[in-house]
């Protein structure tokens, strides 16, 4: 992914609508948007903005544009998880697994089934 730009929690919201839609016009976003539905113009607003970062670009039909993702939903939460662990966690994906373990947040089941992955990752290599 080229552009590494964090996108604010609307425009994250937007992509989550676009990245289940695949291609989309404003109004079908709005649409799919929870309640209360920002305006028509202030979603418009934000998927500019959102294509200004490159992670968006649009086919126009007239005078009305389709919006479709550049970016996989994937892409963009390996960048992100990437800038967490680096911001947060020295780097340190350990330090990651051991900031949930800590908090209580990541059972032992949930390690155990972890390395499961890991072992099964690393026997395909």
């Amino acid at each position: 992914m080229k552009n590494t730009e964090r996108l604010t929690k609307k425009e994250e919201e937007i992509m989550h609508v676009l990245w289940q839609l695949k291609k989309a016009f404003v109004k079908e976003i709005v649409a799919h948007l929870p309640d209360p539905k920002p305006h028509y113009n202030t979603v418009s607003t934000i998927i500019r903005k959102i294509e200004d970062k490159k992670m968006i670009a649009h086919e126009a039909f007239g005078h009305t544009h389709r919006y479709y993702p550049l970016v996989s939903k994937d892409d963009y939460a390996r960048m992100f998880m990437k800038k967490t662990v680096s911001n947060y966690f020295g780097n340190s994906y350990k330090e990651l697994v051991s900031f949930f373990a800590k908090d209580e947040k990541l059972s032992e089941k949930d390690l155990k089934d972890i390395l499961k992955m890991l072992k099964k990752k690393n026997k395909k290599h």
